[in-house]
């Protein structure tokens, strides 16, 4: 589906956010930093509006997908939105959810057509799109619908961490702490374990993955002094995985699994919930981790961070996790083609 001869199509995310000035940031620096080309699903008008509000003339063409590999040496290639953006930097509105919808699903249908060699998704916003009728909970599950409406086929999507010296995934994500025991099960383990291994040895070109299990509990629980969903649920998701010759380890303590002798020994930590995974991972490289949704028919990455709509439109955003997300994306599509050709 990807291919070496393809951009990577990025969408703007929310306008009002500091996804077009990251995507601007990340153009001026292709250059210096090798960045891969892309190109920008915007409104071409904001875009200018926006470079020269940041004091920056970066040079602006309007393309298709086909044409991005060849002007990105020497203009931004935007591929132009139906929908257009009201220009207000740090103040969200509901009026932009169309556009910031649209750029979404037109990098997902370039993808899975071969025109896009994978999606790269600036940050968005949950209540302006809310407000305008979304009824997704967020990124991740609008994609995985997007997914099953082009293919037919539903799809489980997994959250991946992804920085230089830790990959994390969270079992459980945007739920309450209280929900999570109630939530996590063993099949729901051995799943989101599979599609992880899956991923890791097609796109990330790991032979064998290691993955490392952690525990719910404190201790992992400590033999069930403290809690029996390690021995009840963990552990058996773990039996199921070995015996399918995925190599999972654990459950392991969380409090030592982080560190860079324990992160020696496995390719990808599977964490029981959200803040188990994304602190260890933002605390190690906050502006280098990439958020990787896996178990979709294409490749999606993004910055690790919201959409900052406290520091939009003041030229301080940086670029770093956006570059860092750019560079896997093609580093995946890349992976992914060459498996499928052999």
């Amino acid at each position: 589906m990807s291919s070496v001869a393809t951009a990577l199509a990025l969408s703007v995310g929310d306008p009002s956010g500091i996804g077009p000035e990251i995507a601007i940031a990340a153009f001026l620096a292709r250059t210096a930093a090798a960045i891969p080309a892309f190109y920008l699903l915007a409104d071409p008008a904001l875009i200018a509006s926006r470079a020269r509000h940041l004091g920056v003339s970066p040079p602006i063409e309007e393309v298709t997908p086909e044409q991005a590999m060849a002007v990105f040496g020497r203009a931004l290639p935007i591929v132009p939105l139906d929908a257009r953006f009201i220009d207000s930097p740090g103040r969200p509105d509901s009026a932009n959810a169309a556009g910031t919808i649209e750029a979404i699903d037109r990098a997902v249908a370039a993808c899975l057509a071969g025109d896009a060699a994978a999606v790269v998704t600036c940050p968005i916003a949950k209540k302006p799109l809310y407000d305008a009728g979304f009824r997704f909970p967020g990124h991740t599950e609008y994609l995985a619908h997007l997914s099953a409406r082009h293919s037919g086929i539903d799809t489980m999507p997994v959250m991946m961490l992804a920085g230089p010296d830790l990959r994390t995934v969270p079992v459980t994500i945007h739920i309450a702490l209280a929900e999570v025991p109630k939530v996590l099960t063993t099949e729901l383990i051995v799943t989101t374990a599979r599609i992880t291994a899956a991923d890791l040895a097609s796109r990330f070109g790991i032979a064998r993955p290691r993955l490392a299990i952690a525990g719910l509990n404190p201790h992992a629980g400590e033999g069930g002094s403290m809690g029996l969903e390690d021995e009840q649920i963990v552990r058996p998701a773990i039996a199921i995985l070995r015996a399918e010759g995925i190599d999972a380890s654990g459950p392991l303590p969380a409090d030592t699994l982080f560190h860079a002798r324990a992160r020696a020994g496995y390719d990808a930590a599977l964490c029981m919930y959200h803040d188990q995974a994304l602190i260890p991972a933002k605390a190690l490289a906050f502006d280098e981790a990439v958020n990787v949704t896996l178990g979709l028919p294409f490749i999606r990455t993004s910055p690790d961070h919201g959409t900052a709509f406290d520091i939009a439109g003041k030229g301080v955003a940086r670029p770093d996790s956006l570059i860092a997300a750019l560079k896997l994306a093609r580093k995946l599509a890349d992976t992914d083609a060459k498996a499928i050709a052999a």
